[in-house]
């Protein structure tokens, strides 16, 4: 009996433990993204944002992508969202990548937020290469993100209140557009 109370206790510990390195990957992927380029002017100017740490895609013929964020208001989180997309075409492949979308202004926030926000065809997303790197030890953990303004391909700006930004994580896939990502919306305590 003794013996499984101490065994409760440590994977009850465990999970704690966990829990915070859970959360980081929203901060670390937002830092990621203040500190690559371009992206990082826009937390200064926008009013909100939304970050997804990892969206994968994949597609032959016939593709889609799936990711979950958080959103951000004035830099406080009020919400997750989820982002979908389903687009057919010339693709072959499969890539995992972080997305960022700023938003302008409260209109802008306001419309990501209804619950059914969507790109349309005209939307294009600024692709950064930057690279980040971690240890965890029994001292603690660290972590660093790298990146410059030479990483971004072209200076971003808002298009109908949103700018969109990536950092490739991974994969090769002949085909990067965020036309036809669609995002849902949960407001924080809301089930």
């Amino acid at each position: 009996m003794r013996k499984s109370g101490r065994s409760l206790l440590l994977i009850a510990t465990m999970l704690l433990a966990a829990t915070p390195a859970l959360a980081d990957k929203y901060s670390e992927t937002v830092e990621l993204f203040k500190n690559a380029g371009e992206s990082g002017s826009f937390f200064g100017k926008s009013y909100g944002y939304a970050v997804f740490p990892t969206v994968g895609k994949a597609g032959l013929g016939i593709g889609g992508a799936y990711g979950e964020g958080r959103v951000y208001e004035q830099g406080k989180y009020v919400g997750d969202s989820k982002m979908k997309q389903l687009s057919i075409g010339f693709q072959a492949g499969g890539q995992g990548y972080s997305q960022i979308v700023f938003l302008a202004d409260k209109r802008a926030f306001d419309e990501f937020t209804s619950g059914n926000f969507e790109f349309g065809a005209n939307v294009n997303a600024i692709v950064i290469t930057a690279s980040a790197s971690g240890t965890a030890a029994t001292t603690g953990t660290t972590g660093t993100a790298s990146g410059g303004k030479k990483d971004a391909a072209t200076a971003g700006e808002f298009h109908k209140g949103t700018a969109v930004f990536i950092i490739a994580k991974g994969g090769l896939m002949y085909e990067a557009s965020v036309s036809g990502q669609k995002f849902s919306y949960k407001p924080l305590g809301k089930k």
